[in-house]
């Protein structure tokens, strides 16, 4: 098996013309996003039958080939734990890497925990142990090491026989449409906006403040969104979650009332201060509704039949050796107890396993 660093523009030419004639293609990456809001892209490693390669994104002049091969709708792109390798590429191309076979989600369909990892399922399927010193390896820095190079390439080299086996037993299970449809999703392209006015969708508690003040912690999180994307900053270095709170709940009118926010520092209060501000009129001035709404507490009623269909869920899962959370997670059985439908569990093969089954259970 070839083995190698793709460190120039015909290298990597002459690499994805090796692998056009694939029908699938194991990817990884490495990269860094500690101090900026858009991911640095430092390695990609690319394996096919018989190629296993490290290609250098921070050696290129461009990566255009490679964005051809990805962009292939015939080339099935096998990745694990895919989301953030396909936000990468989104930021960096304005693309998403479809299809796709994820074998962690793979993996769940067959028995494994649906959140297993690369290495203990390379491990549980190969028996292989794979090395993790370099787990948190600064990938930016070069020239890479020889062990450096060895851990990168075993990210694909040991995916290859991990993908062939999941999709073998899945065939044989007839679950393959069923992974299908759950990779698909994670390569809609909604996924990875991050709309700046959806933002307040990360804060969690917005519902213990006055409806005003939830109008003022929206536009807060859609400024702060603005500014680390516009910046390129981590969103907790233009503002932590626990200052827009602060914000939103004392609604402060002028620089100096600024100047009295917990939490607030001086650098982010003279740099941001004038927009801060403006947020916070803007949430003032608008309709005051009810954005984050409480959640009522479940009845003693409604705990009893929670718990009963989580047994049932897991009982099913075991007898068609399924991990629980592919046919229904926590957050779906409290949308049942509460007379809400999830779609995922009351649509397709789901509601075929469980169906029967919740309708003994569910209140009519």
């Amino acid at each position: 098996m070839n083995s190698e660093l793709i460190a120039s523009d015909a290298a990597l030419a002459d690499l994805c013309r090796a692998l056009e004639g694939s029908s699938w293609i194991a990817l990884d990456t490495e990269f860094l996003r500690e101090r900026t809001y858009y991911a640095r892209l430092c390695l990609i490693q690319v394996g096919a039958p018989g190629i296993v390669a490290c290609i250098d994104p921070l050696a290129l002049e461009q990566l255009a080939p490679l964005h051809v091969l990805l962009e292939n709708p015939g080339l099935r792109k096998v990745l694990h734990a895919a989301r953030q390798d396909l936000e990468v590429f989104n930021d960096l191309r304005g693309f998403v890497a479809a299809p796709l076979f994820d074998t962690q989600i793979a993996a769940a369909y067959l028995g494994y925990d649906d959140q297993i990892g690369y290495a203990a399922l390379v491990t549980a399927i190969t028996g292989v142990t794979l090395d993790k010193t370099h787990t948190r390896t600064d990938w930016s820095k070069r020239p890479l090491s020889a062990a450096q190079h060895q851990y990168a390439e075993d990210d694909v080299r040991y995916l290859m026989p991990v993908y062939e086996a999941l999709h073998d037993r899945l065939a044989a299970a007839g679950r393959l449409a069923w992974v299908a449809d759950d990779c698909a999703r994670l390569t809609e392209p909604a996924l990875y906006a991050n709309d700046p006015d959806e933002a307040w969708r990360r804060l969690r508690g917005g519902a213990d403040l006055p409806a005003a003040n939830q109008q003022m912690l929206r536009a807060l999180a859609a400024f702060r969104e603005q500014t680390a994307q516009a910046r390129n900053l981590p969103r907790g270095w233009v503002l932590r979650d626990e200052v827009l709170f602060e914000l939103a709940r004392h609604a402060p009118r002028t620089r100096d009332e600024l100047a009295s926010i917990r939490g607030l520092e001086d650098g982010a209060r003279h740099s941001w201060g004038d927009g801060i501000l403006d947020c916070i009129e803007q949430g003032r001035r608008a309709e005051p509704l009810l954005i984050w709404e409480r959640q009522v507490p479940p009845t003693p009623e409604q705990n009893v039949l929670g718990k009963r269909l989580m047994e049932m869920v897991r009982s099913v899962a075991q007898e068609h050796e399924l991990a629980p959370a592919v046919l229904a997670t926590r957050r779906d059985v409290e949308k049942l107890v509460r007379g809400a439908e999830p779609a995922s569990v009351l649509r397709g093969w789901r509601a075929e396993l469980l169906g029967p089954k919740l309708g003994t259970l569910l209140p009519c």
